[in-house]
């Protein structure tokens, strides 16, 4: 069975995640252990008991889904015997690009928790709080957003940040583009057109202080060869290229997460028939079923998740 792993990114975090496999597996409390000890912070019990609101935080919620996504990872690699070379590719959205790489032995987890505490700090400084915000277009097509987004950039910085499915579009920008992109989306016929309560525009323009925070940090950084090719959020292509991730991982602090591209990529060129969701929740899955039914989504959450995940590429194999 052709199958990828992906990983989801800011939105899927929730108080208790990952708390199961680290109760029941010394692998994914190694995990957690190994990710404290890179931030010196109890990250790990924010993770277990909350507060929702620090949790939250992007400097927090970052490397605490990459934490739950690698404890999977770590846990169905010792436990059950699946290997992320298994996976035909590896992808994640926004912040799961770093968990997907580390996923991938490309980056330690080390370095990714590091990594993800600096661009989570950075993306929140990037923007004084209220010069800018994100809205979801749902409903609209590619063209209606770019519509939309044309007249908002009359007024200011204003840009398609997540393709994340069909009919599920988020714009970013400075507060007022925002505002004139959802009265012109509104006017198209928008299903609706609505404010994200988010702390800064992520994925865009606005992004270009974090994005050279991130240049500066990863130009120091060891990364490996993939032990499974990447679909970059910013091309939804594959790439094994060290350099190339490099400088992808930069661009994608700006640009676009082209996720209904990466995915419809993976399945309708890649070949792939199963996109296996490692870390928190299942917002990936979700996704999947609303831009394809030629591919199923498996969300890997606790141990009877990988269990039969495990089982069934045995059956298939």
């Amino acid at each position: 069975m052709a199958f990828a792993f992906v990983f989801p990114g800011q939105g899927s975090q929730a108080v208790g995640m990952g708390q199961e496999l680290a109760a029941e597996f010394s692998a994914a409390r190694a995990v957690l252990a190994e990710v404290d000890e890179a931030l010196g912070q109890n990250l790990s019990g924010l993770m277990a008991n909350g507060p929702i609101e620090d949790l939250t935080l992007t400097e927090n919620a970052q490397p605490a889904l990459m934490a739950a996504s690698l404890a999977v990872m770590r846990v169905l690699e010792t436990e059950f015997g699946v290997d992320v070379s298994a996976a035909k590719f590896v992808a994640g959205h926004s912040l799961g690009e770093y968990s997907a790489l580390a996923a991938a032995r490309a980056l330690t987890i080390s370095d990714a928790a590091k990594l993800l505490k600096l661009r989570g700090r950075a993306m929140q400084q990037a923007v004084p709080v209220g010069l800018g915000t994100m809205a979801a277009l749902l409903g609209a097509d590619e063209d209606m957003a770019q519509q939309a987004v044309d007249a908002g950039s009359l007024v200011g910085v204003c840009a398609i940040a997540n393709d994340n499915a069909p009919g599920q579009i988020v714009i970013s920008g400075s507060t007022a583009a925002i505002e004139a992109a959802i009265d012109r989306a509104t006017s198209l016929g928008v299903k609706k057109a609505m404010m994200l309560p988010v702390s800064a525009p992520f994925h865009c323009a606005m992004m270009q202080p974090a994005a050279d925070a991130m240049a500066e940090a990863l130009a120091s950084t060891v990364i490996l060869p993939p032990a499974a090719p990447v679909i970059a959020n910013v091309t939804a292509r594959p790439t094994s290229d060290i350099e190339t991730i490099r400088r992808q991982l930069v661009e994608q602090v700006t640009g676009r997460v082209r996720w209904r591209e990466s995915v419809l990529w993976m399945v309708e060129e890649g070949g792939i028939k199963t996109l296996a969701e490692a870390g928190a929740g299942k917002v990936l899955t979700t996704m999947l079923k609303r831009t394809t039914k030629d591919a199923n989504g498996v969300p890997l959450n606790v141990a009877a998740d990988l269990e039969a995940f495990a089982a069934s590429l045995k059956e298939d194999s």
